[in-house]
């Protein structure tokens, strides 16, 4: 029984259809970012939504998701990571006993509950970076998964990369683009851009240690406006339509890299490395 005034719950079918009419097609490898919420009541939930999804790509489709985990990352930054800070007298203690991470156990953290439904489900491959991993569906898991780099959250050495190679798309399912990790690839391809430490606790073949590597200083505070550029072309590179009750888009991932490579390079300053 739903309440008056808000929507019945999707069935299958129908979710499926919109994702249809949206433009996503059989054997796509499609990179979803989700909100939920915004898309409204869908029967089943999340396994409902990935349900329809897989339906829609078929089986020579492939469905990835973004499972990240930046809990896993040094103590000195848990209050942007975890939204607490901690003394810096527990922060030696803390790396110590950080549990490592696991790619078949460790849960996703702060990205929904969709990728947390792509990574249970049988047959799921998961990446094996620490703080930046991807989760797979379909035929092109293992290429997509395989020989993430411990030192490369979204670059070159990435899922992302792969993704590019491949011809993916990008569906913005109910969430805007600062979101958008493809953006993120494009951030390794700016001349000049700023790097700093990072830190987490990872297992290997000695056991758990705390691992600390250098990368690129993310920023994604002007991803809307490069989205909102991109979007604006004359080519009208992005479809864009209500799912559910989500404004969602849909583009294909490398052209949107290509650009957002120019646009970051000639809108950003450069900036040298953050100590």
């Amino acid at each position: 029984m739903t309440t008056p005034g808000t929507p019945a719950p999707l069935s299958s079918a129908e979710l499926a259809a919109q994702l249809r009419s949206l433009g996503v097609r059989t054997g796509d490898i499609l990179l979803v970012h989700s909100s939920l919420r915004a898309v409204g009541p869908v029967r089943g939930g999340a396994r409902g939504v990935v349900d329809s999804l897989l339906e829609v790509l078929g089986p020579d489709g492939t469905l990835v998701a973004y499972t990240q985990t930046p809990d896993n990352s040094d103590p000195s930054r848990w209050a942007l990571t975890r939204g607490r800070t901690v003394p810096a007298s527990e922060w030696a203690r803390l790396r110590e006993t950080l549990p490592a991470f696991d790619p078949a156990r460790t849960p996703s953290y702060g990205v929904g509950v969709l990728p947390e439904e792509v990574r249970t489900r049988p047959g799921a491959l998961r990446s094996d970076h620490p703080q930046s991993s991807f989760a797979a569906l379909g035929p092109a898991a293992a290429r997509i998964t395989a020989d993430h780099a411990l030192n490369c959250h979204l670059g070159e050495e990435s899922p992302l990369a792969r993704l590019e190679e491949l011809d993916a798309r990008v569906l913005l399912l109910g969430v805007g683009y600062s979101v958008c990790t493809a953006f993120h690839l494009a951030e390794y391809r700016v001349p000049g851009l700023g790097s700093r430490d990072y830190g987490c606790a990872v297992a290997d073949g000695s056991g758990r240690r705390w691992h600390r590597y250098r990368d690129v200083d993310f920023d994604t505070s002007d991803f809307p406006a490069l989205g909102d550029a991109y979007e604006a072309l004359p080519d009208f590179p992005v479809t864009r339509a209500p799912v559910g009750t989500a404004d969602s888009r849909l583009f294909d991932l490398a052209p949107a890299v290509s650009f957002a490579a120019k646009w970051l390079t000639e809108h950003r300053p450069r900036r040298g490395p953050v100590e």
